[in-house]
């Protein structure tokens, strides 16, 4: 062999090499936030929170202009995400709908492909010894998810009730490690999480791939915040508003989509820094330790932001210029913020892609390269794409969500199923016998009911409501 030959052949095989390393498997970094609005974060527009790190992060992938959940409230939404279902088709909410142990979750299909699975913070999706765990789920290790849907404190311990309103007959929060009193819930779970990539993919090189679902229960009541940082916002809306206090801080009445004015809650403004905060202690820990490249990271919210004044609950945010929060199916319960980095592999800026919750599950799976499992993840659609930047039409696809259990003294909904097709979305609320419809395009605030005006496409999409909740066989 000529020296030459010689040297094209080595070229040839470093370059299969290097290949053969950057095709290897990507890990997925799920990050969920608790109530945490559409409008709470600085790339969204907010003006008084900050978050500089998630900003930042954001303008490294796509964003999502159109994304929702699977429903206003936390158990079915995070349903819909595990299992790329519509809530609705197992009652849920409502009595015994968490999930069930027969259901496949998208990390029991990660891990039957060849992926370490953990979870830190809240999963709300089991109740006792239904099944359902985490770790009968298809996670291999949990720290802190369960039964509980909040701490009674975010400082420890968590299971004991501090200087904030939560839950009091929440169930506790288990599977952690006992730290010092007074150590933030939030920080913990950051800590867990750097320690188990620590363990397994710093000091042991583990040649799997990692699937981390970090579900932070922060920006969920109690609202409890760093003491230095809820000085900063205090000052901030005192140097904001000029200590201007609103006579009536709401539009519309409780029932109707009651909506918070302005963001001004400065314990609440001091929780999301601190999510911003440890989210860049994720971002960081990847970076320095040669993870982040080949990893997808997904930022989101499982619902809207808390913005009705429920049961003398402290006011959360606004969603404005969207109508309501948490537990409408109006666009401020149901709409949330979304960007997804795959750092050189998916296109960078924004998309108007209808997403919704469970769509993450046949997504995950089409990025990394296994096979779609269509009769799992029935109402789920990949967006896989849009985030190559691809034209993805859904402007037929119609989006469902159906709320049958409507808490009118807490968050001050009622019972509805929603539709959106296109620009056009419809609430059927079939107790009140009444139907709004609104031009999403024209009216995101849904000011303007044009069910009188547009009898045509009102009477079109109430029939597919119809039709749509005896599909999926819905508790009314």
């Amino acid at each position: 062999m000529s020296l030459r030959l010689f040297l094209l052949t080595l070229l040839f095989n470093v370059n299969c090499s290097n290949a053969i390393s950057q095709s290897k498997e990507p890990n997925i970094l799920f990050f969920l936030v608790d109530d945490l609005g559409w409008y709470d974060l600085g790339f969204q527009g907010s003006k008084f929170y900050e978050t500089p790190i998630i900003d930042s992060l954001s303008k490294r992938g796509m964003i999502f202009s159109s994304a929702y959940s699977s429903h206003p409230r936390c158990v079915p939404s995070r349903y819909g995400i595990m299992t790329g279902k519509y809530p609705a088709r197992t009652k849920s909410p409502g009595p015994g709908s968490q999930l069930k142990s027969s259901e496949y979750t998208i990390a029991e299909a990660l891990k039957d492909n060849g992926y370490s699975t953990f979870i830190a913070g809240k999963w709300h999706l089991s109740r006792g010894n239904s099944g359902s765990s985490p770790e009968e789920q298809g996670f291999d290790q949990n720290y802190g998810g369960g039964d509980s849907g909040v701490p009674k404190s975010y400082f420890y311990p968590y299971n004991i009730q501090t200087r904030g309103r939560g839950n009091e007959n929440a169930p506790d929060i288990t599977k952690l490690p006992e730290v010092e009193k007074g150590y933030h819930l939030t920080d913990q779970l950051t800590d867990l999480t750097l320690d188990w990539i620590d363990r397994n993919y710093v000091s042991k090189k583990s040649k799997k791939p990692f699937f981390i679902y970090l579900s932070h229960y922060e920006v969920h009541t109690p609202f409890e915040g760093k003491l230095d940082l809820e000085e900063k916002y205090k000052a901030k809306s005192e140097r904001l508003y000029e200590g201007k206090i609103l006579k009536n801080p709401f539009s519309f009445e409780s029932t109707t989509g009651e909506t918070k004015l302005r963001q001004d809650n400065h314990i609440y403004a001091a929780m999301i820094e601190n999510l911003d905060n440890n989210f860049g202690r994720v971002i960081n820990f990847l970076k320095n330790n040669g993870l982040y490249e080949n990893t997808i990271i997904v930022f989101t919210s499982d619902h809207g932001g808390l913005s009705n004044r429920g049961n003398g609950r402290p006011l959360a945010t606004s969603n404005l210029p969207l109508r309501a929060g948490k537990g409408h199916n109006y666009e401020g319960g149901i709409k949330v913020p979304l960007f997804v980095v795959w750092e050189d592999k998916i296109k960078k800026g924004l998309s108007n892609t209808l997403v919704t919750g469970t769509d993450h599950f046949p997504t995950l799976l089409d990025l990394v390269g296994i096979k779609l499992m269509n009769d799992k993840h029935l109402d789920g659609i990949s967006f896989k794409n849009s985030l190559m930047g691809k034209f993805q039409d859904n402007s037929k696809r119609p989006v469902y969500w159906h709320s049958p259990r409507p808490r009118p003294k807490s968050t001050g909904d009622l019972a509805n199923t929603a539709v959106r097709l296109g620009d056009f979305k419809l609430l059927d609320f079939y107790r009140e016998d009444r139907i709004e419809l609104y031009n999403l395009k024209e009216d995101q605030g849904e000011t303007n009911d044009l069910s009188d005006i547009m009898p045509q496409k009102r009477d079109e999409l109430y029939k597919m409501v119809k039709n749509w909740r005896n599909s999926v066989n819905a508790t009314e």
